[in-house]
């Protein structure tokens, strides 16, 4: 089978954690043809959809880790499966690629479906579900800002569409900084900002949760470093191995349905003491980082559910 990458540039490729590269790595050892899409190989000419790629091998031992062919044009009747694999932000260019995806032919299956990643703000959607997020508040005022610190003493506020942790900080009531960090967010109030209460437990981590199409697939706790709040690897943070609750799998179990009905099978869920925090759908990662934890390929377990989606639509 033809498999198509949509990533970021291979150079940037760190072997150590990126779970793409391990992804491409399962489905060549199931003989399955990588192709490396770039984020400028996609074009539209007279209403048909043209794929310019480069069919890679994944060699772990070159820098970057792929044996790399001359590019070609792959013809959408020989694609089977595209995995959206670029990095956040989720901007405009991000959404162009997904509506030129949606004229691909029904056959192609995509990890993630196009459309679901449109409808999923990894910040936002979840608010749906408010029996299981924290207390949360969205508005550019400051008015209501120091209300909602007032209200809960300890808030963590965050841009709504950030990424790796940046630009998430941590707001007590009375502190002295607390209203330029509020005015820097949210540009003076030019723009919409998320404040969520601080929940205690985050001090021993937040544990993130890859899902294959609704059902656990691994967990890893993420705890931040001595110098930084945040749990997020690109912050510092470290892996520690972890275990499923009964309510992680309740938070599980309510998310199943809705991510099934809008493509998104392969999602990073961010779990925080009893709370839902982020539903990553745009390129989940931690992969690597759960296989080293476990002694395990999880990589085979998502190829496998590409091969066998792919033959049902065939």
């Amino acid at each position: 089978m033809n498999f198509v990458f949509l990533m970021d540039p291979l150079i940037s490729i760190d072997t150590k954690k990126d779970t793409t590269l391990a992804l491409m790595e399962g489905a060549a050892r199931k003989k399955h043809k990588c192709f490396f899409l770039g984020k400028s190989g996609i074009s539209l000419k007279n209403g048909k959809v043209s794929l310019k790629v480069n069919a890679v091998t994944p060699y772990r031992k070159l820098i970057p880790p792929f044996k790399i062919k001359n590019e070609e044009v792959i013809k959408s009747e020989n694609v089977d499966v595209i995995f959206i694999r670029t990095n956040p932000p989720f901007d405009e260019d991000y959404i162009l690629k997904t509506w030129l995806f949606d004229l691909l032919p029904s056959k192609v299956k995509f990890l993630n479906s196009p459309s679901g990643i449109r409808t999923v703000n990894e910040k936002l959607w979840l608010l749906r579900f408010k029996d299981i997020v924290p207390p949360t508040l969205i508005s550019r005022k400051m008015v209501d800002f120091k209300s909602f610190v007032g209200e809960h003493k300890e808030v963590i506020a965050k841009p709504t569409d950030g990424f790796g942790g940046m630009n998430v900080f941590y707001i007590s009531k009375g502190h002295k900084n607390n209203n330029v960090i509020l005015e820097s967010l949210s540009a003076r109030g030019e723009k919409d900002i998320i404040l969520q209460k601080y929940i205690p437990e985050s001090k021993n981590g937040d544990k993130r949760i890859l899902l294959l199409n609704g059902d656990y697939l691994g967990a890893v706790l993420r705890v931040h470093s001595k110098e930084d709040h945040t749990n997020n690897f690109f912050a510092g943070g470290r892996t520690e191995k972890t275990k499923i609750t009964g309510n992680d799998q309740k938070i599980i179990d309510i998310l199943k349905p809705h991510l099934r009905q809008l493509g998104l099978y392969f999602v990073g869920i961010d779990i925080i003491g009893s709370y839902l925090t982020e539903v990553n759908v745009t390129s989940p990662t931690c992969l690597v980082e759960m296989n080293a934890l476990y002694d395990t390929k999880l990589e085979e377990r998502v190829i496998n559910f590409v091969e066998k989606s792919i033959c049902r639509k065939h």
